[in-house]
């Protein structure tokens, strides 16, 4: 396969602030993080600072921090209120104080969370994080769930910016064929966050229909019935309408798309909107598109159609993945049994391989060794017994794939670096096949049984292996003492701190946008009125640029369907080189 050429074009990325967090990690400490931003320079370091009440500042630090963006405070009055922020170092020259501080209230709780309290309101299932106010920090769009639903922006201290109602076609929320306004609800999402102009503040992408309030109370009514369907861009400050286009659907005949959104650069330069699409026929089987279009501050373009004529129920998965599989500075957009160019035209289909549809499937640098990205799924179904495979995401090419006794729904796949004796990252899934080292396809324990759950991986503790996070449960895979799924060492429970998944059994977000590049969770309590982030309160001397900045991990925080992991695109795990600068430049 011949080896792309790298764009020389920079990619445009959100401006991020350090993003500085304290939480309270013992009765008299402090465990503060902050980001690596994606350009800074080799050997950058740090000053932290600390102001009690209305005092002055105070630095913490002896010398110059040079490994892990993370700090333990050990000497703060508790008792009192304290402002943490940073200042950088760069060649032996302290720099102006960061933007960003973080204020940890007296008599903070001991745990590793970060609490917002937002209004109260009907059910949360997903939230979506984007910079809506352009001051470097991620705020947060959350749904709601009532007879008709809703979009709720929150900045990320609570403070409520909008409210959007979807209407009356909200109302029928059946997770196959919802209303031609409906959000969240089985796979289908229909809404994203991203900064689509690149001005430096965050858009709401959505898919309506007539009947939608925005946010200045405008209501939308210029669809000819309550089937026909728009891509709407609404400012992120404030919900109002900022731009619309009617949705193509040659199939109108029989309803309106259900739909999933994402962002990615497919040109390498301008963001995308990326619409997966479907409705469903009489006899069954479903009509499907997938489209694109930008936006540049008021106008939406549709750029590209791709549209599969009488797709049937088998030929794509529950989640779409906006990535660059090839490495070239160009995204392309997949699903879990083929591939499309940047450009809408297909890449590959791996149907001749004998891949059929499936719940879960994931695309990362999983072997370190070897060029590009690589894939790994599971099928639902597969009548000729497939219940897992592992494929070259460059060109679809299967490498290994693992059969069954029988025809099985296997529903639950997941990779990462579990086990730091084996070059590259381990594959397993529900069926109970056992834990693998995917770049060798070896089996790591003979027992079967003894292998982790397949829900979602999770960056915590700061060593070069991964945590997962299993039904609101985070958990360690300990390779010197296999256990059976049920039976993993556990970091923590949510539930412990009144918690609970919005998305059951899935978090409402999980990704990198507080502190240093580990991963943050958010979940709400039983009421929905508090969004409940946890994030780590363990030190680390591993020094990452934050993810968020990593083209490929940001595109992944666009979307949702059954929500998967994002990952980068380089190898993260044991052994691991230091990645090299993201080729992106901050928006202003």
């Amino acid at each position: 396969m011949a080896v792309p050429t790298k764009r020389a074009v920079a990619r445009p990325m959100e401006n991020l602030n350090r993003g500085i967090v304290a939480v309270r990690s013992s009765d008299t400490d402090v465990f503060l993080s902050w980001r690596l931003l994606g350009l800074d320079p080799d050997g950058i370091g740090f000053n932290v600072y600390r102001s009690p009440g209305s005092g002055s500042g105070t630095k913490l630090n002896s010398e110059v921090l040079t490994k892990g963006t993370n700090f333990v405070d050990t000497t703060a009055d508790l008792t009192r209120n304290n402002r943490y922020w940073v200042r950088a170092v760069i060649d032996g020259k302290e720099q102006s104080p960061a933007s960003s501080s973080f204020d940890l209230p007296a008599n903070n709780a001991q745990e590793p969370i970060v609490r917002v309290s937002i209004g109260a309101g009907d059910r949360i299932k997903y939230v979506w994080v984007g910079d809506l106010d352009g001051d470097g920090e991620y705020d947060f769009v959350i749904d709601r769930h009532g007879t008709q639903q809703a979009l709720e922006a929150y900045r990320r201290d609570g403070k409520l910016l909008w409210r959007v109602r979807m209407g009356p076609n909200s109302e029928n929320q059946n997770n196959i064929e919802p209303g031609s306004s409906g959000i969240d609800v089985g796979h289908w999402d229909g809404v994203t966050v991203y900064d689509l102009d690149s001005d430096g503040i965050a858009e709401v992408a959505v898919r309506i229909a007539n009947g939608v309030v925005f946010g200045d109370g405008q209501t939308f009514g210029e669809a000819d019935n309550d089937d026909e369907q728009y891509i709407a861009v609404l400012d992120g400050q404030t919900g109002a309408l900022r731009g619309a286009t009617k949705v193509q659907n040659d199939y109108i005949e029989h309803g309106p798309f259900a739909a999933r959104l994402g962002v990615g650069l497919l040109d390498g330069e301008r963001p995308h909107i990326v619409a997966f699409m479907k409705n469903r026929m009489d006899n069954g089987t479903f009509n499907r598109n997938i489209a694109a279009w930008t936006f540049d501050g008021s106008t939406v373009t549709e750029e590209w159609v791709w549209d599969n004529k009488n797709a049937g129920s088998g030929s794509d998965g529950h989640n779409t993945r906006i990535i660059d599989v090839n490495g070239d500075g160009i995204d392309e957009v997949g699903e879990i049994m083929f591939m499309l160019n940047g450009d809408g035209t297909l890449r590959y289909d791996m149907t001749t391989a004998g891949i059929g549809h499936g719940d879960r499937w994931q695309v990362a640098k999983m072997d370190p060794n070897r060029p590009g990205l690589q894939g790994y799924g599971v099928q639902q179904d597969n009548p000729s017994k497939l219940w897992e495979y592992y494929y070259d995401a460059r060109d679809g090419k299967v490498l290994w794939k693992h059969y069954g006794g029988s025809v099985a729904d296997i529903g639950r796949g997941l990779i990462g670096d579990i086990d730091p004796d084996h070059p590259g990252m381990e594959s397993w899934s529900a069926a109970g096949s056992g834990l693998y080292n995917a770049p060798s396809d070896e089996l790591l324990e003979t027992d079967t049984k003894l292998s982790p759950w397949a829900h979602l991986s999770l960056w915590w503790d700061g060593d070069d292996t991964v945590e997962l996070y299993n039904d609101g449960k985070i958990e360690k895979w300990d390779p010197q003492n296999p256990t059976t799924s049920n039976s993993l060492p556990r970091i923590l429970r949510i539930e412990s701190y009144g918690a609970i998944n919005p998305g059951d059994p899935n978090p409402g977000f999980l990704g990198d946008i507080l502190g240093d590049w580990r991963e943050e969770v958010i979940v709400t309590n039983e009421a929905y009125d508090e969004l409940i982030i946890f994030t780590t309160d363990q030190p680390t001397d591993r020094r990452l640029y934050t993810l968020a900045h990593n083209p490929n991990y940001r595109n992944g925080m666009t979307m949702k369907g059954y929500l998967q992991n994002a990952h980068v695109d380089y190898f993260m795990g044991s052994g691991m080189s230091t990645p090299p600068k993201p080729n992106i430049y901050y928006v202003q």
